[in-house]
């Protein structure tokens, strides 16, 4: 998908919300279970109930590859199911070096036919760079997190005061463009958000966070705002999680709703539609 196919989803969709697929056996209803590919038919009935709602989808590769090649048929039968004109995401934070990583690419881009791949950029450019020779593709490189360990190294600084996480979207940036290269950041760090924005004014940032984690809309448009909406903002649990019994669906249509109203609401107070 292209970034100018992406922002008229937005626009069509009224719409910046991307839906986590954090698909857990233990937590789906269990009436489920009873199904011959539980997580498929979970994962079918939320994409059902929320793809009026959603520019995104964003299966967490763990919750399917723990189960070895039963979970690998299950991503493939989600992300076939899902529709052409919604974007989806390879949550599974890859990278390594050389023919490594290019084959980690063509395991999503190719087989699986993902969109995107979230990749981490601690190896630095050689590790990134083969999933940028993907047309059509897109990278999206974990920036700024709000996970506790994040300040183990994120915000280190240098003898400049130059923080870690900074250096990182500086020399990333050179490696793709705003066609092709997107960043993780997370929600529950507002004002890290707008600091990330000075830095990669016009990539699209991925924003997890929201809802259950405790991260507010209106501080992460406040913050991570651009000309081109440049904000997919995700939630997992608050969606797909909202409801546990045989009516789970109508639950999560609810809570997908009530988020793509509040992100109208931001676009149409700065224009966007």
């Amino acid at each position: 998908m292209t970034k100018e196919q992406l922002i008229q989803q937005i626009k069509i969709k009224r719409s910046f919300l991307c839906v986590g697929l954090d698909t857990d056996l233990n937590k789906i209803p269990s009436f489920l279970l009873d199904f011959e590919d539980p997580i498929f038919e979970f994962n079918k009935r939320i994409i059902d109930a929320t793809k009026d709602y959603c520019v995104a989808y964003k299966p967490n590769i763990a919750f399917f590859e723990c189960h070895g090649s039963k979970g690998w048929d299950s991503l493939k039968k989600t992300i076939d199911y899902i529709p052409q004109d919604i974007f989806t995401i390879a949550d599974a934070k890859r990278g390594d070096i050389g023919n490594t990583s290019s084959y980690y690419a063509k395991t999503f881009f190719e087989y699986m036919n993902f969109d995107s791949v979230t990749v981490a950029p601690y190896m630095g450019e050689d590790s990134v760079t083969p999933f940028l020779e993907f047309e059509g593709k897109w990278v999206i490189l974990l920036a700024l997190t709000s996970n506790k360990g994040a300040l183990d190294f994120q915000m280190i600084e240098d003898k400049n005061g130059e923080r870690l996480f900074e250096k990182v979207i500086k020399r990333s940036a050179e490696w793709g463009n705003a066609s092709n290269l997107m960043y993780v950041v997370g929600a529950t760090r507002a004002e890290g958000i707008g600091e990330v924005r000075k830095i990669a004014p016009d990539k699209f940032f991925l924003v997890p966070g929201v809802g259950a984690q405790g991260g507010s809309l209106e501080d992460v448009a406040k913050y991570g705002w651009n000309d081109d909406c440049g904000l997919l903002v995700n939630s997992s649990r608050g969606i797909i999680y909202a409801g546990n019994d045989q009516n789970f669906e109508q639950s999560a249509k609810d809570a997908a709703h009530q988020l793509q109203m509040e992100m109208e609401k931001i676009l149409i107070e700065r224009s966007f539609i």
